[in-house]
């Protein structure tokens, strides 16, 4: 059974994580199919954007503790998962989390890494790697600080405590709250707004957008 499961809609590619025995926990092996997908999809003409999501209960519950439990001093320092972030962050077209349920540790940063995320009203977003002794590793000190601000992300990170949606959309790191089972749809039916529109130009405004927080209002 594929870990990743990929469908077109007109002009836009739905990716759905599918590991519901492991709560979607983002392995390589699917970490490496999202990689693979998205570079397709941004070679593809016929895709302008792309939608994430998980299933009702879990969008992903973090990464897979028992893959990495199992690596030597060697095999950590060689791990893959850099790299395969990295190829995921480098999608130059939008892409949108559909979130129902958990989206915690890597799952939550897996989340933030997209343009914007629409979350279902059982949705609870975390970073609780302290409570096992680690922290937040693909990027989500950095990103969580920028969405929610520097009090909830201390919070976050520094308790292990999750958020639900409507603190999450208040906070500024939910775009909009749908019901569980249309959360899919309406994340969707934005894509489908977004894909209407200029591809070049959202490439372009995508790029503005996220430079925007790592350069000043000038270079922006």
């Amino acid at each position: 059974m594929s870990e990743l499961l990929t469908e077109q809609y007109d002009r836009v590619l739905l990716l759905t994580l599918n590991r519901p025995q492991a709560r979607n926990a983002l392995n390589n092996t699917l970490l490496m199919q999202i990689a693979d997908a998205l570079e397709s999809a941004e070679q593809n003409p016929a895709i302008v954007a792309c939608v994430i999501s998980g299933n009702e209960r879990f969008f992903a519950a973090g990464a897979d503790l028992n893959e990495m439990a199992d690596n030597d001093l060697v095999a950590t320092l060689n791990d893959v998962r850099p790299r395969l972030w990295a190829r995921i962050d480098a999608f130059n077209k939008p892409l949108i989390a559909a979130v129902n349920g958990y989206a915690l540790g890597a799952g939550c940063e897996l989340a933030m890494l997209c343009d914007t995320v629409l979350a279902g009203e059982n949705a609870r977003f975390g970073l609780p790697e302290i409570t096992l002794g680690i922290m937040p590793g693909a990027g989500g000190t950095q990103r969580l600080i920028r969405s929610v601000g520097k009090a909830l992300a201390s919070r976050m990170v520094l308790s292990g405590e999750s958020i639900d949606a409507r603190r999450a959309r208040e906070a500024g790191l939910v775009s909009d709250i749908c019901p569980p089972a249309l959360t899919q749809e309406y994340a969707l039916q934005l894509a489908k707004t977004i894909a209407a529109r200029a591809p070049l130009a959202l490439q372009a405004a995508k790029q503005a957008l996220r430079q925007s927080q790592e350069v000043s209002l000038h270079a922006g």
